[in-house]
């Protein structure tokens, strides 16, 4: 790439976003890890199920209709849509849809959902410049892990200040992403870094309302301008993200240094990544489990149960003790997600959009208390219920399904997006969706892939 011929007006000192540059420029999809390798395949599967659940729902075509006016070049496809915007708008509705439904990806440690800020982009310049499947997975993998990277030096002060980390960790990822398939070396890609970090935004107030989306949509675009703007040689601070006014410190606590350099390119946070069974908040699924697990052993009716308490830890509760007012409060609600697991025996994408409203649900949902518990640990769930005649029973999972104790298997990933395609209404053939999708490092595999999955 080219770069200003005159000295920046800082001292060249070596920082976050120069090492994981290093990282990221020499990181090369022939020489990852098979755990990487099978965890990128395992989350494009999932990424494009997501997104085909979501694809007509009225916030993803808002967001392509309010993106579409600005009238850019056809470079990109929109997934289940088919239509085609300018590559930072495809990514934004891309992103946007896989987010949408609380049914994405999951890196516990961080709680990011990685797939969704990464690998929008990825698809988008991918598609625009001409890239093959082989290469967008291999910068999907780079700017997931420098996300994940990042993510860990700011948990969990980052998102305990109300940080939505999916949005904003994601657009350095973004960034990451976007400017590997430019072509950026080493130096450009710690100057898309430090640039994102002015653009990365979202909080978690809006956590259930389409502001959680669109903020998520912002980090997929704007890692995008970022690598592009360092593609034109713009420059960032070396220590853009650590420094003592840097992103890390306006937007936390004084980050963890270690977490983004311990075993860089050797150990990779996302083969760690994890998949949702539940389209709910991921501290929620231990909820749904135990209350799965209570119904079927004990077979309690609704109106025979008299309370239900769930203990878990202060995350839990912060994030799911909430009153239910719409179909996107309950899909991060603790109240609800017991409930619903209780009274219908299942959690798929009906049991988040019109139980919420079923007469039945809410009145169970009233009868459920939020207890904490720090001997839980993050994840992790105790739901006692006690039936009208004083009787108490108790289920406690410690590992939710879709967990890394308990991964959702290939062929169940499959599933959900076999089921997100009907439900999503979507022309789109799964099947043929499927099959692109293991095939997509194969020569022409992104084209067949995205015409298969763009309908």
């Amino acid at each position: 790439m080219t770069r200003g011929t005159s000295d920046p007006p800082w001292p060249a000192v070596a920082g976050a976003a120069e090492r994981l540059g290093a990282f990221a420029a020499a990181s090369r999809w022939a020489d990852a890890p098979e755990s990487v390798r099978r965890t990128a395949l395992r989350s494009l599967l999932n990424g494009l199920a997501t997104t085909l659940a979501s694809a007509r729902d009225p916030a993803v075509s808002a967001a392509a209709a309010a993106l579409g006016r600005f009238g850019g070049a056809a470079q990109a496809s929109v997934i289940g849509r088919g239509e085609r915007l300018d590559a930072g708008a495809a990514a934004f509705v891309n992103a946007v849809a896989m987010n949408l439904l609380d049914f994405d990806d999951t890196h516990l440690p961080t709680v990011i959902h990685v797939t969704a800020p990464v690998l929008a982009p990825a698809l988008a310049v991918g598609e625009w410049r001409g890239a093959e499947g082989d290469a967008v997975l291999g910068a999907f993998s780079a700017g997931a892990e420098v996300a994940l990277r990042v993510g860990l030096a700011v948990t969990p002060g980052h998102y305990a200040r109300g940080w939505h980390i999916t949005s904003t960790a994601g657009c350095l990822g973004a960034a990451v992403a976007a400017g590997k398939l430019l072509g950026l070396d080493a130096s450009g890609l710690a100057a898309a870094i430090g640039l994102a970090s002015s653009l990365a935004s979202g909080h978690v107030e809006n956590l259930p309302s389409a502001g959680k989306n669109a903020s998520v949509g912002n980090a997929a675009r704007s890692g995008i301008l970022a690598a592009l703007l360092a593609e034109a040689g713009q420059q960032a601070a070396p220590l853009a993200i650590e420094g003592p006014l840097g992103w890390a410190r306006a937007c936390g606590d004084a980050p963890d240094l270690g977490a983004i350099g311990a075993g860089l390119g050797e150990r990779w946070e996302f083969a760690r990544n994890t998949f949702k069974p539940y389209p709910a908040g991921i501290v929620m699924h231990a909820v749904i489990d135990a209350g799965l697990e209570l119904r079927a052993r004990h077979g309690l009716a609704p109106a025979a149960i008299r309370d239900v308490v769930v203990h878990g830890d202060a995350l839990l509760l912060a994030r799911g003790d909430r009153i239910v007012r719409s179909a996107r409060d309950a899909r991060v609600s603790l109240q609800h997600c017991a409930a619903v697991a209780l009274a219908r025996g299942r959690a798929g994408p009906e049991e988040f959009e019109e139980a919420a409203f079923d007469p039945s649900v809410a009145a169970l949902r009233d009868r459920v208390r939020a207890r904490e518990d720090d001997a839980l640990p993050l994840g992790a769930a105790r739901v006692t219920v006690t039936d009208r005649d004083g009787r108490a029973f108790t289920a406690t999972v410690m590992h939710a399904r879709g967990s890394l104790a308990r991964p959702l298997s290939d062929a169940e990933i499959e599933d959900k997006l076999r089921e997100a395609a009907r439900a999503g209404g979507t022309r789109c053939d799964p099947d043929r969706v499927i099959g692109a999708a293991w095939r997509v490092e194969e020569p022409g595999g992104l084209a067949r892939l995205l015409a298969a999955a763009s309908g």
